[in-house]
């Protein structure tokens, strides 16, 4: 039998951290106005840190036997939260805001902390699984594009059952030809990835001529070496390619100009498939992809947002309709057709602002600047959102001035505008999340003001939607 008094260990480590006579290492973190630094022992380092064992490996020692080490991309916060892990084992996150859970997720992993890296990735996966649907769009490629997806399978796995399911956030991005090879094939595999095959034809093709530039645009100018350099480029993903669930007319249309990176036993195999289609072929037959709706069209239009979930959506509904109580999922009765989305959540917390117009927007309005619009239905709100408890609806309470039409010249710089700017985005540099001009300001045309400040803001994503009857 033993005693284990594993909680006093860990609270007399934690006291090394306020001794400042014996430690010989500094850590300076962050960077201008929040540099910060910190004491520490080396001797705890390296055996709690592989990363700073070659950290102190190659920092030299000054005059009073102290090396110091930089980390100017850390943050004062994060680095408390991971010096108190170094030395006693506990990280709290309780009252912590999601999106520093997530930074510091990357710190750790940054630092080679596998088992904090682990336990926080876990923890975002099973209990902030909303905040990284909303998030979309930055976390994924933030992680993803940079080639690190082999460090972070949980989420790897998480965001691929979104983009099975929802494929045009992935294969519709301004940057798909980014992605990492890795990445392309861990979503290739998947069975239930909701494209057609030919379109998967399509966007590999895409990608794997991206990768080389040098390749000539015109396809009939093709050499033997252009078309071998495209097959190695893309010898990882032509195989998870469902070949014989291609149309005849796509694989006659689509696959016969690039035939020559098929090889010959498979195109061979293609061809017979279409003439004597009972009997067996040489080459690996795939199963046909599991397509949840077989009336899906092949470009999906209606995207998923990357900032506001079902429910959301189900909220926004019931405001729409004016009910006292929420829909249902199964009972939604509208759905959202993106028309444009942005690079809106506010830059720095987890609030969601939005604005519900009736009215078609104009930009043919005449005065200098714009005129007020009428309707008694248009409503502003901020959605329950992380560490964002409650939402917050606000009905327009002066009908004649509920909406505010800038003319044309004025749209370049303002965006849309509810009441006397109790929700307006507006920005100088033609970006909403550049600069810091978005206003929720007071509550003179609306009920309630939706923000508890009234500072201005900037925002890291929008999107705007046409909302239609289902």
């Amino acid at each position: 039998m033993s005693f284990k008094f594993f909680d006093k260990l860990s609270q007399d480590f934690s006291e090394l951290l306020n001794d400042k006579i014996e430690y010989n290492v500094v850590i300076e973190v962050d960077k201008e106005e929040n540099k910060k630094s910190f004491t520490s022992h080396s001797v705890v380092l390296r055996y709690r840190s592989t990363h700073f064992t070659k950290e102190l490996d190659q920092t030299a020692t000054n005059e009073n036997n102290v090396k110091t080490i930089f980390k100017p991309n850390i943050s004062t916060q994060i680095f408390e939260i991971i010096l108190k892990y170094i030395y006693g084992g506990i990280v709290n996150i309780e009252n912590i805001e999601t999106k520093i859970i997530y930074e510091l997720l990357i710190v750790a992993n940054e630092l080679e902390f596998e088992e904090l890296s682990e336990k926080l990735e876990s923890y975002l996966v099973e209990s902030k699984a909303s905040w990284l649907r909303t998030h979309f769009s930055r976390i994924y490629h933030s992680i993803f594009d940079s080639g690190k997806c082999n460090e972070f399978k949980g989420l790897q796995r998480f965001y691929n059952d979104i983009i099975s399911k929802h494929p045009s956030l992935i294969f519709e991005y301004e940057d798909f030809t980014s992605l990492q090879e890795a990445v392309l094939t861990s979503i290739l595999e998947k069975d239930n990835l909701q494209l057609e095959e030919i379109e998967i034809w399509d966007y590999v093709i895409k990608w794997g001529i991206a990768q080389n530039p040098t390749l000539p645009k015109n396809l009939e100018e093709w050499s033997k070496e252009n078309f071998k350099t495209l097959k190695t480029t893309l010898q990882q993903c032509l195989p998870l390619i469902r070949y014989f669930h291609i149309s005849e007319k796509d694989i006659w249309e689509k696959l016969k100009p690039y035939r020559k990176i098929l090889g010959t036993q498979l195109w061979d195999d293609l061809n017979q498939r279409l003439i004597f289609p009972n009997q067996p072929v040489k080459s690996l037959v795939l199963p046909a992809r599991i397509i949840s709706n077989p009336e899906l069209p092949q470009r999906v239009n209606e995207q998923i947002s990357t900032i506001i979930n079902e429910e959301h959506v189900a909220e926004i509904s019931s405001w729409i309709d004016r009910r006292l109580t929420i829909y249902s999922l199964a009972n939604v009765p509208y759905k959202l057709q993106l028309i444009l989305r942005g690079s809106e959540d506010v830059a720095g917390t987890d609030e969601i602002f939005g604005g519900y117009n009736p009215l078609a927007w104009d930009n043919s309005v005449t005065g200098i600047f714009g005129d007020f619009m009428e309707t008694n239905d248009s409503f502003i709100f901020s959605l329950k959102n992380g560490n964002i408890q409650n939402s917050i609806l606000s009905r327009v309470s002066l009908k004649s001035c509920a909406l505010f039409y800038f003319s044309s010249d004025v749209q370049k710089t303002c965006g849309p505008c509810f009441g006397d700017s109790e929700f307006y985005l507006e920005s100088n540099a033609f970006d909403f999340t550049q600069d810091k001009q978005c206003y929720c300001y007071g509550s003179s045309y609306y009920e309630k003001s939706i923000n508890t400040t009234e500072a201005s803001f900037s925002i890291v994503d929008y999107e705007v939607f046409k909302i239609v009857k289902k």
